[in-house]
């Protein structure tokens, strides 16, 4: 199988020894590949420490603290044992590590200290199961990754807040002046975040209670109330009426609270929005990214070619190799779409062996042109499914465009359909013609 780009999207690298390595490899290796990284498995420090110190990827540092009465302090040295303080002298500074550690480790709160005040990440206590683990390490890839931008409204005029440094944070700021109209700029918008001075909300208190209960509130958006005088009165009521939170601060304060709201708001959108075994846009992430390009779409008079796919005969794929073999073939297809979508378009898996694109100011005639072309490209790879044996593999598409189909349910409909009479005139072709 050919081999342009990385198979995963992102690595671990392990330090251990014993119980990981010799029991459960295999086993953390195809979990692993679930969730888009892989694991790379070292026994001796130097040659860890060398590893991590050449990286210059995304990587995830593991150790585990259990192995260090087996590793020598020196491959001229005769002690068995590694003392802890050696193994942090050691570990290049410029990275942080995940410390995996024993029930009676975890259980001194001075070992705790030294470790997290020695580059650590993130540590946990053994016996940990391995999917639970690669789980964890999944989840704190996402929570590295700087992701998508934090929108944020503010019901007021500018100059109350530092728009400048939450933009260095990823946070982008708009202002809306009317709070009798906020419900409906927060309906436009979609924003991630609202904030909402003490004043406005003593001027109307069902600001939180009107957005929280639309049906078609986002369940990730919070809703805060400024406070710009201490009032636990006032506070508690605000909860009450649905707010998520209520701040206080000044002088750069405030900002850094939703800084890190906004943070914690990302990882959670991502978690909730982005296919694990691939890194794409899933279904839920998919709708609010499509409901988001339609609105720009419409504002800015822009056409846009919604389109679906499928790996052909896929089920005889997997009967025939096996499903590991089987997500091979569907983590090419994306390294084969990713690399070739445009900054505003969208790509993701739908589920299982389908996939979605969405063409930023594109026709369908120049959609169906540029989706050709990647199928085209799909079926050049070659696919090792036996020594000295190679199989090739195809697509078939369906394609839609708005404004034709004005809705993004509309628009999956149009492409499903046209996908359908792909299958069904031949496959490995894209529709309509």
């Amino acid at each position: 199988m050919r081999t342009e780009a990385p198979l995963y999207r992102h690595q671990v690298l392990f330090l251990s020894q014993g119980f990981f390595i010799k029991d459960n490899r295999a086993e953390l290796l195809l979990h692993a590949h679930k969730y888009d990284f892989d694991i790379v498995f070292f026994s001796e420090v130097a040659e860890f420490t060398a590893a991590v110190a050449a990286d210059r990827g995304a990587s995830l540092f593991v150790i585990d603290l259990d192995a260090l009465h087996n590793m020598q302090a020196d491959l001229h040295d005769s002690r068995k044992t590694l003392m802890l303080g050696e193994l942090l002298e050691r570990l290049p500074r410029e990275h942080s590590y995940v410390y995996l550690q024993s029930g009676r480790q975890g259980s001194r709160f001075l070992l705790q200290q030294r470790l997290v005040d020695s580059n650590c990440l993130a540590y946990a206590e053994k016996p940990i199961a391995n999917d639970v683990l690669v789980d964890k390490l999944f989840n704190l890839f996402v929570r590295t990754e700087r992701g998508d931008p934090v929108s944020l409204v503010y019901l007021g005029a500018p100059g109350h807040l530092d728009a400048a440094a939450l933009l260095a944070q990823q946070v982008d700021v708009v202002h809306h002046p009317d709070a009798s109209t906020l419900h409906l700029r927060v309906k436009e918008l979609q924003p991630d975040l609202v904030v909402i001075p003490d004043d406005e909300y003593r001027r109307l208190d069902a600001l939180a209670r009107v957005m929280k209960k639309n049906i078609a509130a986002d369940p990730v958006r919070e809703i805060v109330l400024l406070q710009r005088r201490p009032d636990d009165a006032l506070a508690r009521r605000a909860l009450g009426d649905g707010f998520d939170a209520v701040l206080q601060g000044a002088d750069g304060l405030l900002e850094a609270q939703l800084a890190s709201r906004a943070a914690r708001i990302r990882v959670s959108k991502d978690l909730i929005g982005k296919d694990r075994a691939t890194g794409l846009l899933n279904k839920v992430g998919l709708q609010r990214k499509t409901q988001d390009l339609i609105r720009h779409a419409t504002q800015e008079e822009r056409p846009l070619a919604f389109g679906v796919i499928d790996i052909d005969k896929f089920k005889t794929i997997n009967d025939t190799w096996g499903h590991h073999f089987g997500d091979i073939v569907i983590k090419r297809l994306c390294l084969c779409l990713a690399p070739r979508m445009g900054e505003r378009d969208l790509l993701a898996r739908f589920g299982g062996e389908e996939f979605v694109v969405v063409y930023w100011d594109c026709t369908q005639g120049e959609a169906r042109r540029r989706l050709d072309a990647l199928r085209q490209a799909f079926c050049a790879i070659d696919f090792e499914v036996a020594p000295s044996e190679t199989r090739r593999f195809s697509f078939s598409g369906g394609l839609a465009a708005f404004p034709e189909y004005r809705s993004e349910n509309a628009l999956f409909l149009r492409a499903d359909a046209m996908l359908y009479t792909a299958k069904e005139t031949g496959r490995n072709r894209i529709c309509p013609t």
